[in-house]
Order: C-alpha cells, then structure tokens, then sequence
C-alpha cells in the first residue's frame, strides 16, 4: 500500500550529469562559435556574427532606401534610451576609418530635455543633462541641447510645410556617390575618414522660469494621460524641427524600433490616426517638406537592441519619461505596449506580424489633392486634413456638425452684422465683426486633423498652448477669410460685365463699386 512520505522517484544515476544540450549547440552563422544570445527560436548567435548581423541589418535599411545622399547634413534625434544610443553606435561605428563601407553623411545630434513635462527637479535635470554632455563629448559629433521649454519662442513658421527638393532617381543617386567618391580620393583618407569636428552647438542658457512654468501649467492643465503624451510627442517634434532647419539638416534620424513602431501602429489606429499610418510607422515621413524624418532602426527589435547594447557597452542615460510608473490602463499608449509585448511572449511572431503590415500601407493622397496642391494640412501634427466638411454626409462630417453648433453662433445671427457691413462698404469692419464673433476654439478645432481633435479634448482652454500655435492659426483663419472675400468680389464683378442689356457708363459704374467694396481696395 502507498505510505505517506514515501518517495517513488527512480534513483538518480550515478557519476556527473550529462551535459546540456544548449552548450553543445553552436553559432548557426559561422557553426564554429559558442552561442552567447538567442534571438529567436534556434536562432543562437555568437558574439562576432550577432554584431555583423546587427550592423548589416542598419546597413541595408539605408542603402535599400537610398534617401540618404553623400554629403547631405542629418541630425540624430537623440533621446539616451536604448534604441536612439544604439542607432547612434551605429553611425559612429559607421563612419570610422575601420568600417568596410563607411558611411558618406555628416552627423550632427540633439537632445531634447523634457524634464518639466515630466515634473523633474532643477537637480535632477542638471544631472541628466550632465550625463548627456559625457556622452555627446565621448561620441564627438556636434551636438545640440535643447529644452522643451523653448518652444514657447518658436516662429509660426514651423508649422508650415516648406517647398522640397524633388527626389533624385537611382541615377542620380550613383551619380554623387561616384562625385564624392573622387573627392574622397581628391582630399585624402585622413581628411574624410570623420566628420570635421564642431564645436558643440549647446543651447544659449537655461530656460526662464516663465517658460518652465507655462509648460508646466500647460501639461498640468491636460486631463489625461494619452492627451499628455501625444502632445509631448507633438511638441517635440517642432522642436526638433526647428533645430534642423535652423543648422541646415536636411533629413532627422530617429531612433524607433520594430517593437515600438508595432505598438505606435495600433496606438495610431485606436486614436483615430489611421489615415497617417504610413507616415507615422513608415521609413520615411515628408510631411515637414524640406526636412525628411528616417527611421533607420525599424528592422530591429527592442530585444537585439538591449542584447547588443550589453554586449558591446552602448553608453546611455536614463530618462523618465510622462508615462513612467503609470498602471497599465493609465493610457492608451500603456495598454496597447502591454497588449503587444504580452502577445510576443506567448505568440513571438506577433511584433513581426504587425510590422510587416505597416511595410505594406502606401502614402496615397485624398481624393481631389492628387491632381492639384496638397490641400490644407493639420496645424499640430502637419499631415493633410482628414475631416471633411459640415456639409458632408461622411461620418467625419456628421460629427463635425454635430459638434459645431456647441461653438459657434448661430447663422442668423452672424450674417446680420455681415450684410450691413458688406453693404455699407466696411469690408474692415466686416472682417473685424467675424473675429470678434467667432469662438477662438472652434477657429483652431476646425484646422486640426481628426486625431489632433481628439487630443485637444482633453485639453479644456487653449490659452496655455504655445504662442506660435495660435499665431498661426490666426494667420490662416484670416487668409481663408480673405480668400473667401476676394473671390465672392470676383464673381460679383464677372456678373457684372455679363449683365446683359447695361450700357457702358452703368458697366463702368458697378466695376467702381465692386471695387471700392473690396476690403484690400
């Protein structure tokens, strides 16, 4: 009979335990090396080829897309986390004298500090960004350090999409690398093997406390979690901006991963930003004009990232960021990163599925932008406008007139005013009765795109946004006004001229009062 606390159990052999089958496994690359990282499934890597590997990889996203010209001036969007440390490894690695093929660009980097979206201390910035000046010093490129406080002095002009050059075609591609090419030859190894050093270009001192406590009171002013983070990403997208166009960088290196393009892809799409998917996730985004942003880490995993950064000392420097030690449903953002990476570990094609199918997503303009200009564009995120008007009978614009009358006067009461200053020729006045009359928000709610719409809810008053966002709204509520006014005056002029049955001194006569209505007359 069984006994309690009797052990059934075979005896255990005797002598030493046979070996492992993982330490008999070897390098699947070179079939000689001892595996040191598993990426995969029987994927078992030895150090040298796992660094080959990862390097061909950041290689051959570049030269597959050949966007970058030799020459050309890129700035690395540096962050200190893994991902932007390790992109930047890279192009260190890359354009040594000891590199196969170095790379042909001339790298700058910026960092960004967002301490005060974040609620940092004064102390705890300074040693942080004294953590990112060792690295920036270490690395050698120039540098540029900003904080996020400076964009409440940026110009209106970052919000506008300006002209770009036309994209050179394959020959033209090989046509500069054989050009810089004989340069290289012309000058010397010595001369091009690097960058020529800069001096770093730091910002001009620390913000003002007036600045820090606008930001500061302008995130504390947003209800949620996910208006917080898609405004900190909005803002320091301008920002960075306006540094590379201020230098003369042409093109933006970022450092996003397969992994977190795979969690902004579905971010993307449950904050109704499903239109822009292929500028948000894919390799290049040209929705800024004459700056390109580049994704050149997409291929990679955050897994390799860290694996690599361990392996090969990457330096970085810890940042907290707004979501840091928030629950998991806190936003949006949190719970889908949850929701993919939970996935991965049970089902580890997940992250790779819903990358390749961001590959996929083609940037096709809207029906009616395709022949002629883009058409107007968001005012925060720069990407054409997927809100169709009042009038339409999409769902967009059943929502948007749905919502329209909570904001602005009734119609009635705003062509009363309207009519008598059009008629008594006051075109000033009547343009000074719209501005007053018009409900500020409602001017900056109609120029944002659907998603942007869905951030600002949660921001209650727009008077804590930056100036140069509501300067340059301003500025195109008031030249659409006045393109509406010039070409209601040119349609009563041409029915004018056509009014059959006028004599010439009645003709020349409604010519002089159309145009003495005009109010740029």
């Amino acid at each position: 009979m069984c006994e309690v606390g009797e052990d059934y159990r075979e005896p255990a052999p005797a002598g030493p335990p046979p070996p492992r089958p993982c330490r008999e496994q070897k390098c699947v690359k070179c079939k000689e090396g001892l595996p040191v990282v598993v990426i995969r499934a029987g994927d078992a890597f030895c150090r040298d080829c796992f660094k080959v590997f990862y390097v061909h990889k950041f290689r051959a996203v570049l030269g597959k897309n050949r966007l970058i010209f030799p020459g050309e001036k890129v700035l690395l969007a540096w962050s200190g986390g893994p991902s932007s440390s390790s992109m930047l490894w890279q192009v260190l690695e890359g354009l040594s004298q000891d590199s196969a093929k170095r790379l042909r660009f001339v790298p700058g980097v910026v960092f960004a500090d967002e301490g005060a979206a974040c609620g940092q201390s004064p102390e705890d910035r300074a040693k942080t960004l004294a953590e990112a000046k060792l690295v920036l010093q270490t690395v050698g490129f120039p540098w540029h350090i900003v904080a996020l406080e400076e964009v409440f002095g940026l110009p209106p002009s970052v919000l506008r999409c300006s002209a770009r050059e036309p994209v050179g075609t394959e020959g033209a591609y090989k046509a500069a690398v054989d050009s810089f090419l004989q340069q290289h030859h012309a000058l010397g190894e010595e001369k091009q093997s690097r960058p020529c050093p800069q001096h770093p270009q730091g910002r001009a001192g620390p913000p003002t406390a007036g600045q820090t406590e606008a930001l500061s009171r302008l995130f504390n002013s947003v209800k949620t979690l996910t208006a917080k983070e898609e405004l900190l990403q909005t803002l320091r997208t301008h920002l960075i901006l306006h540094v590379a166009r201020t230098h003369g960088y042409s093109k933006v290196m970022t450092g996003d991963s397969c992994t977190r393009l795979a969690v902004k892809l579905m971010t993307s799409l449950a904050l109704g930003r499903g239109a822009f998917l292929a500028w948000d996730t894919g390799f290049s985004d040209e929705r800024h004009g004459d700056v390109v942003v580049v994704r050149p880490m997409r291929e990679h995993t955050l897994k390799e990232v860290a694996f690599y950064n361990r392996l090969f000392a990457v330096p970085s420097v810890f940042t907290p960021a707004v979501d840091t030690k928030a629950p998991e449903k806190a936003s949006i953002h949190r719970l889908m990163e949850a929701f993919i990476l939970r996935l991965q570990a049970q089902f580890p094609s997940t992250v790779s599925t819903v990358y390749r199918t961001s590959e996929k997503l083609v940037k096709a303009p809207r029906d009616g932008c395709a022949a002629g200009s883009p058409g107007p564009r968001c005012l925060l995120c720069m990407c054409a406008l997927d809100v169709d008007t009042a009038d339409s009978a999409t769902a967009f614009g059943a929502q948007t007139s749905s919502q329209l009358p909570q904001t602005q006067p009734p119609v009635a009461e705003a062509e009363a005013p309207t009519v008598s200053c059009c008629r008594s020729g006051m075109g000033r006045a009547q343009h000074c009765c719209r501005m007053e009359e018009d409900d500020p928000r409602a001017r900056v709610i109609e120029q944002l795109c659907y998603g942007c719409r869905v951030t600002m809810k949660d921001l209650p008053s727009l008077d804590p946004l930056p100036p140069y966002i509501l300067a340059e709204a301003q500025l195109r509520s008031q030249r659409a006004e006045a393109e509406q006014e010039i070409q209601e005056c040119l349609l009563e002029a041409h029915e004018g001229r056509a009014r059959p049955g006028a004599t010439s001194a009645e003709q020349e006569g409604a010519d002089g009062r159309v145009a003495c209505d005009h109010p740029f007359v």
